[in-house]
């Protein structure tokens, strides 16, 4: 009896280590973080320009292929980083000009905006504009009028886009900029809570009194 217990507990021990020494779960994977790169401002971002000067057909002061100066009128934003500051330079080009006509016909010029310097950076605009008269200054995708951005049109008259007149142009590719992407934090902070209607306390009755 003795030696059956005594070969019986030799077998425990020597199956022992034979569990301990059985091959242990995985470990999971050490995943090399990836850089994302830089960030970029996208192709297509709204930016509104500001005329630096009056652009007309009257008299000989303008030409097709002459350029203009405006001025970007708001910050351009990325996340929480300004890309292009307001108040920075910008360049349009009349790229079609005829003068006043006989018969009411009025003036008219094309133009391209062409590109918005950032420190000494030119970033590549789109955006083209019909002015006829000095009415609408109208917006056009290849030659053909998509948008007004002011009043109906005064025929018979040279055409100008006075300073002052606010365009908006959309950024031709993508920006690289000098700050990682993981910098831009693109969740919104918070939703702000919409207020009540003025009067919607006094629509909804008196408060219930309170318990002394």
């Amino acid at each position: 009896m003795k030696i059956t217990l005594l070969s019986a507990g030799l077998a425990l021990a020597m199956t022992a280590p034979a569990a301990a020494q059985e091959v242990p779960a995985p470990m999971p994977l050490q995943v090399q973080q990836q850089d994302a790169g830089n960030a970029y401002l996208p192709a297509n971002t709204e930016l509104r320009l500001r005329m630096n000067q009056d652009v007309t057909t009257r008299g000989n002061s303008w030409n097709e292929g002459d350029t203009f100066n405006l001025t970007v009128s708001h910050d351009v934003m990325l996340g929480d980083y300004v890309v292009i500051p307001e108040g920075s330079r910008a360049v349009g080009r009349i790229t079609w000009l005829t003068s006043r006509g006989m018969f009411g016909k009025s003036g008219k010029m094309d133009i391209e905006l062409e590109y918005a310097e950032v420190a000494g950076r030119q970033i590549a605009l789109e955006g083209t504009y019909r002015q006829e008269g000095e009415g609408n200054t109208l917006a056009t995708v290849g030659g053909v009028i998509v948008a007004g951005v002011f009043g109906g049109f005064i025929t018979g008259r040279s055409a100008v886009i006075p300073a002052g007149r606010e365009l908006v142009a959309t950024t031709q590719s993508n920006v690289e900029l000098a700050i990682p992407a993981s910098a831009i934090r693109r969740a919104p902070v918070g939703m702000a809570e919409i207020a009540p209607r003025a009067g919607a306390s006094a629509a909804a009755g008196p408060s219930a009194p309170l318990n002394d």
